[in-house]
Parts: C-alpha cells; sequence; structure tokens
C-alpha cells in the first residue's frame, strides 16, 4: 500500500458531542413497518427490484431472534419501535462545500472535515444521519475512471458494476442486523478502482448522527479491480443523549486478482449508541484485503472484519484495538475463512478494559481439510485497569488437514499498583503512569497505525486514563 501521509483525524471524544435542532425535508416518522419501506423507496425513486430488495429484507429481520444466546443481553434495551428510521435534509449531496446548508456544515467545520480534504484526501464524503450532504472527489482520479459515489447514485448510475456484487458477500439473511440494513439502507460510499489504478491518496467517509432516537444505517460496496491499490477512512462521532441511538451498517469489499484493499475505522461514538456492523471482504488470487479497526466510543459495539479468501495466495489480516470504558461493552474481533491454496491471514487484537468496561474477543478461523499450504496467525492481548473491569475470549479456530499451519496466542495481564507506584516515584502523576503503561501494551500494535491515528490514539487513551486508577 502506498506509504502518502494520511490525515489527522481528531478522535477525542468531547470534539463530537455537541448538536443542532434540525428541519428535516424528508422524515419517515418513528417504528418500522412497510409503508416505512414505502417512504424511503418512494424519497429515493428507486427501482422495483431495490423496494423488492428491501421489504425481503424486513421481512428476514422481523422473523431473527436477537443473538442473545451469545452476545450481551444490552441488545435488549433496543425498542425498534422507537427508531426513526429515514431523515434528511436534502437528497443530492453538494459538490461544493459552499453549496452545504449553513446549519449542516458548521457541524462538519467543527469536526474539521474540508481541512482534512485540503491537505490529505483524494476523496471525501459527508453523511449526516440518512443522507450524505456532501460528496467530491479530486478531477485526476475520476479521469482515471475511478467511481465514488453513494450506494444510491451506484444503483442509477453504474447497474452493471454495481449490481453484480450487492449483497453478494454479505447477504441479507447474513444476520439480523445486516437484514436491518438492507431493508433501511440509505448513504454510505460506493468505490470502484478500474485494473492497475492506484489510487495514492486516501478517500475518506465521515458519518455523523444528528438526530434523537435515530438510526443511520449507510451501505459500502468497494471494488478494487484487477492489479489495483486503495485505502478507504471512515470517521464516525455522535452526541450524547439520555435516550438510545442505533448504527447498523453493513460493508463489501471485493479484491479481484493482485488488488490491495485497505479498510481503516477510527469509531468514536457516543456512549449511547449500539453500533452493531457487519463487514465482509473477499479476497482473490494473490489479492489482500487488510482491515484496520478502532473502536472506542459507543455503549455496545458488535463487529468482527472478515475476510474470504477465495483466491489462491490471497491474503487476509485485521489488526485492532478496542478501549471499554464504564457502561461500555466492546465485542469485537475477526473471521477468517480460507477457501484456496496457500492463503494467508492475520489477526491481531488488543483489547483494554477501564473502570467497569468490558472487552471481548470473538474471532473464527476455518481452513477446511482439502487445502494445502494455508497459514494463520491470531493474537489476542487483553489489558485490565480494574478490579471491575472485565475481558473475555472466544476464539474459534477450524483447522483440518495436514498441510496447514496455524499458531495462536492470547494473554490477560493486569496493571499492578506496584508498577504504577515505581513510576509515581520517579516524577509522573497516577494518570500519566497509567497512560504510559497503557500506551507500551498497544504500541507494537498502534505502529501499523497510519501516523496521525497513531498521535490521536495516544493522545485519547491519555484522556481515558485520568483518574482510571482505584
Amino acid at each position: 500500500m502506498s506509504d502518502t501521509a494520511t490525515p489527522d483525524i481528531n478522535i477525542d471524544r468531547s470534539r463530537g458531542d455537541f448538536s443542532f435542532a434540525e428541519d428535516y425535508a424528508f422524515d419517515a416518522g418513528i417504528g418500522l413497518r412497510e409503508d416505512t419501506i414505502d417512504y424511503i423507496s418512494n424519497v429515493k425513486n428507486e427501482d422495483a427490484w431495490v423496494r423488492e430488495f428491501r421489504k425481503k429484507a424486513l421481512k428476514m429481520f422481523e422473523d431473527k431472534p436477537l443473538p442473545t444466546h451469545w452476545a450481551t443481553k444490552d441488545l435488549e434495551n433496543i425498542v425498534f419501535d422507537d427508531v426513526r428510521y429515514y431523515l434528511a435534509k436534502g437528497q443530492k449531496a453538494s459538490r461544493s462545500w459552499d453549496e452545504v446548508p449553513d446549519d449542516v456544515k458548521q457541524t462538519f467545520e467543527r469536526l474539521g472535515i474540508p481541512e482534512s480534504e485540503r491537505k490529505f484526501l483524494a476523496g471525501v464524503e459527508a453523511q449526516f444521519d440518512s443522507e450524505a450532504v456532501y460528496s467530491r472527489m479530486k478531477e485526476e482520479l475520476a479521469e482515471l475512471g475511478v467511481i465514488f459515489v453513494g450506494p444510491h447514485e451506484g444503483l442509477h448510475e453504474y447497474p452493471e458494476i454495481f449490481k453484480r456484487w450487492f449483497g453478494k458477500i454479505i447477504p441479507s439473511g447474513d444476520n439480523k442486523f445486516s437484514a436491518l440494513n438492507s431493508a433501511c439502507f440509505s448513504g454510505g460510499s460506493f468505490i470502484y478502482v478500474p485494473p492497475g489504478v492506484k489510487v495514492a491518496q486516501p478517500l475518506q467517509a465521515y458519518f455523523r448522527i444528528n438526530a434523537e432516537n435515530f438510526g443511520q444505517f449507510e451501505r459500502t460496496l468497494i471494488i478494487a479491480d484487477e492489479g489495483s491499490e486503495m485505502t478507504y477512512m471512515e470517521g464516525c462521532t455522535a452526541p450524547r443523549f439520555d435516550t438510545a441511538t442505533l448504527h447498523s451498517a453493513v460493508v463489501e469489499l471485493i479484491a479481484l486478482p493482485g488488488a490491495k484493499i485497505q479498510y481503516i475505522t477510527v469509531q468514536n461514538w457516543s456512549n449511547n449508541v449500539f453500533n452493531l456492523v457487519t463487514k465482509r471482504g473477499m479476497a482473490m488470487e494473490e489479492a489482500e484485503v487488510r482491515w484496520i479497526d478502532c473502536n472506542i466510543g459507543s455503549r455496545l459495539t458488535m463487529k468482527y472484519p472478515g475476510v474470504v479468501l477465495k483466491g489462491r495466495k490471497a491474503r487476509g489480516e485485521v489488526l485492532s484495538i478496542a478501549l471499554a470504558n464504564d457502561g461500555q461493552h466492546q465485542d469485537t474481533g475477526a473471521k477468517m475463512v480460507h477457501a484456496a491454496d496457500e492463503t494467508t491471514s492475520n489477526i491481531i487484537s488488543k483489547s483494554i478494559s477501564v473502570g467497569k468496561g468490558r472487552s471481548s474477543y470473538r474471532g473464527l478461523v476455518q481452513i477446511p481439510k482439502h487445502l494445502k499450504g494455508c497459514k494463520n496467525n491470531t493474537e489476542c492481548d487483553a489489558l485490565l485497569i480494574n478490579t471491575n473491569s472485565r475481558t473475555d475470549t472466544y476464539p474459534a479456530i477450524n483447522v483440518r488437514g495436514d498441510h496447514n499451519s496455524v499458531q495462536h496466542e492470547a494473554s490477560v495481564s493486569k496493571v499492578s499498583a506496584e508498577q504504577i507506584f515505581y513510576m509515581q516515584q520517579r516524577g509522573m502523576n497516577e494518570g500519566e503512569a497509567m497512560s504510559l503503561a497503557v500506551n507500551g501494551f498497544v504500541n507494537d500494535l498502534v505502529r501499523e497505525f497510519p501516523m496521525e491515528y497513531s498521535v490521536e490514539l495516544k493522545r485519547l487513551i491519555d484522556l481515558e486514563m485520568e483518574g482510571s486508577v482505584g
């Protein structure tokens, strides 16, 4: 992948904790019914097959139970009938920042989006509640045939590419929340990189929830054609409300032979957000899909980026950091499905539990009996900060046959009072000592993040560790 500098995205939680009163031109009301689906389809002027796709997904969502048999029972606190499933100020994303409505522009300017675009990005999309309000890509990339639009435009303007892969990597019935997304999807990104094109600068989307009692359901589809390379980054924030907010995205990545996709997430939702996301990529022959995943905010996150290694010598990697503070549960992990010879996968997970926070690693590695020359490495390490913090590890590694190599290691450690006392004797206060211990724990993984992300992650850890001991 390119070593080009990536943007400085501030993930300080307090930066996103604000909201403005909004007048929405389009509002589907509260609750999810068939007429909600009809409203969304009518507003978007969708073809009949899309409306039917949504309604079939709605039936799947209604029929599937909540996954409380293995996940936290906190899901039962979501009242789906109280959620607003579609809110938008307008239907078309502006190509000029000056055309964005002033109140929305004010929100994104406080989050630093235009500045990042000018300095670092090849293209940016800013989504406000249900729809993108701004979308622009550098002209030289468009001349090379790169497509970077929302899924609505993808459906209408590039159906021969979009329909071939849409819903193929993650079908609607994959799980209850992929079905919910398929029924209500709005916003997100559709990206296509032509054969041999290497996008040197990242493309970025920024997802902002502004409304209370709201559900955001963006849909992202990225296709890297043969021999192409690209990096995509997403950032997420929402203000803190007393009521629950729902975020349920679906992300599908397709790396065709020899292509490389790197997908970077910095998720910094406020602590009332249920973040329930399905992400999966497919890597063809000698292709690579790499997820870099940072989960800091939310009340509950359930997210397990996966790669189906479908072509010979395909490579998949998930690097993740999760930090759970008081009132948070980070249930994260990775899935690697080997489906061809000589495929390689790597999973490295670091979790930190602070106060009464809970982190869980949930992983899956599958290598069938008939394959040869496959390799997997899995490392999941957890750090407990307080006596009331909690961590759980649920690795599932299913390897058959005698011609493959798998290694797994896991550790759980605790920062001791003696360590903190030792550092305090050398002039550090309690928060500084804890920050040093935690940064040392994640340092080998943070080095894999782009430089600007590494700086911000360390800065956020410093903020989280203040007053964390005791």
